[in-house]
């Protein structure tokens, strides 16, 4: 048996503060079991003080999960502890993660503090959070570029004060694996109580450099015990390290590598594709582990290898990271008990409202399309989480286009007892009915991005529409899927809609706590 580490996921609370990456408090539920379920040791689950929706995803996961240590973040800020204490008071298995920058530049240029400050701060807030949680983890934020007698300081000051776990993030990816291991190694010689048990050394490291996986491998060679991540490598501007990557890295490379995680690697592929549907993120093809192309051989010499003998050309088997060739699941005449196999199979828990939903557009899929595969069903599920109550419903459209045809739309949308009905022209069909969309509601957008990509297989397969559009100054992400890329199209365009109108409702009623809080910075 290899020496324990402890993955520590960041997708809910990183992860979610890509561009468009923002999810429901239902999907970021959704998402929480099925970590939990992959196996993942600690679920960051957001930072409560940003804003209500962040509070409420902290609270609603601290009472669903009950196996994997769920974690709020703060700042070194007493009233960012108050919230991430409140959010977690209903969870058992709890852990409030607080940051402080420690660089020259951030000390300087960010926080204008000295040395001796930034220790006075850590020591005050380390012990206040240690009132509300047993487990407590202290990050030193832009680390790799901390001078490292400093860090010994900080981390020591921490430790005093009653965190478990201190964090070293690579804020910016700035770091190479021979200097971050170099950091790493000389940490746990001048600081004692890294060699206790009870005591967890974790990296964080950034992708600028496209090192954050090397960086993170070289960190637990040289005594790291906790490794943070996010599925799929998703998070602030290049990404984090990449949870399959460096689960299957260690896998693959045991020989070299005798270090374990708790991973179910069978699901891990499941759980990217319900991440890729709930956040409209797809990777890219050539994506290592997940990609399309990850396990495709188009050489004839290569082809060749692989019918002989699989190791020739492939260094792992797709079975491992349960990515087996997809299978027809159910049709039309299936029914509610085989649905919720199929769910429970990839560990999606929803309660009865939701099944009932997913059930009634399943059924719908289902008599548009012969065969329904699991790319579907994860489709559906992340749909129907992402949906905004009481939003804007389109009741129909008609479009008319060809190419001597000058392309119109006209379309009926519902809110609550309201309907509006607009028509215009475009330059395409789409454009025309994005248009008569724009002119119903009187809103003027932005179309910034529109990607388009098929569900599944085959000429009846769905088309996922993701788009992202200004509104009033702000970005907003939309996703929509139909068998007609029209319809997909509309319902993307009125999902963003709906997502601006539902943040724009919350900020005029959110709590003066939140009010209050003009700036939040993420951290690491």
């Amino acid at each position: 048996m290899g020496n324990k580490i402890k993955i520590f996921d960041t997708t809910l609370r990183d992860g979610e503060q890509s561009p468009g990456a923002s999810m429901s408090v239902d999907q970021k539920v959704e998402m929480a079991a099925a970590f939990e379920n992959l196996g993942v040791d600690r679920i960051e689950a957001g930072f409560p003080v940003s804003s209500p929706i962040q509070f409420d995803g902290v609270k609603r996961i601290g009472e669903v999960v009950k196996n994997s240590t769920v974690v709020a973040l703060a700042r070194c800020v007493k009233g960012d502890i108050d919230a991430a204490a409140k959010a977690l008071k209903n969870s058992k298995n709890r852990m409030i993660h607080v940051f402080l920058a420690t660089s020259h530049l951030h000390r300087e240029y960010k926080l204008k503090m000295n040395k001796q400050e930034i220790l006075d701060r850590i020591a005050k807030n380390v012990a206040y959070a240690k009132r509300f949680a047993d487990k407590i983890e202290f990050s030193p934020e832009d680390a790799s570029r901390t001078e490292p007698e400093f860090l010994v300081e900080v981390c020591k000051t921490a430790i005093r004060n009653g965190a478990t776990c201190i964090n070293i993030p690579d804020t910016v990816g700035y770091a190479i694996p021979e200097e971050f291991g170099r950091l790493i190694a000389f940490l746990r010689d001048q600081v004692p109580e890294f060699t206790k048990e009870d005591l967890d050394l974790s990296v964080h490291c950034h992708n600028d450099l496209g090192l954050a996986v090397a960086n993170s491998i070289t960190a637990v060679q040289q005594g790291a015990t906790q490794v943070e991540a996010t599925l799929n490598g998703i998070g602030e501007r290049a990404g984090n390290c990449s949870l399959e990557e460096l689960v299957m890295a260690l896998i693959v490379r045991k020989d070299l590598l005798d270090f374990q995680t708790r991973i179910k690697t069978e699901l891990l592929y499941p759980t990217s594709k319900l991440l890729q549907h709930i956040t409209g993120l797809m990777i890219a093809r050539n994506k290592p582990i997940f990609g399309d192309n990850a396990f495709a051989h188009e050489s004839g010499i290569h082809q060749d290898g692989v019918l002989k003998y699989r190791e020739t050309y492939e260094i792992m088997n797709p079975k491992k990271i349960g990515r087996s060739p997809e299978t027809l699941v159910m049709g039309r005449h299936s029914g509610k008990h085989s649905l919720q196999e199929k769910l429970q199979e990839y560990g999606i828990c929803l309660n009865d409202q939701q099944f009932n939903k997913v059930f009634a557009k399943f059924t719908q899929i289902a008599d548009f399309k012969k065969e329904v595969y699991d790319e579907d069903i994860f489709n559906i599920v992340a749909s129907e989480l992402g949906r905004v109550s009481e939003g804007y419903k389109l009741k129909y459209f008609h479009v008319y286009t060809g190419n001597t045809l000058y392309p119109s739309a006209t379309v009926k949308i519902k809110k609550e007892d309201r309907e509006y009905v607009a028509a215009e022209t475009g330059d395409g069909p789409v454009d025309a009915l994005f248009r008569a969309i724009e002119t119903a509601l009187n809103l003027e957008l932005r179309l910034k991005d529109f990607m388009i990509n098929a569900i599944g297989w085959g000429k009846d397969a769905q088309g996922q529409v993701n788009i992202m559009v200004e509104i009033d100054g702000k970005n907003y992400v939309g996703k929509g899927t139909s068998t007609d890329i029209l319809e997909a199209s509309a319902y993307a365009y009125l999902n963003a809609i709906n997502r601006h109108c539902f943040r724009t409702n919350r900020k005029k009623i959110q709590p003066e706590a939140y009010k209050k809080t003009k700036e939040v910075q993420h951290g690491q």
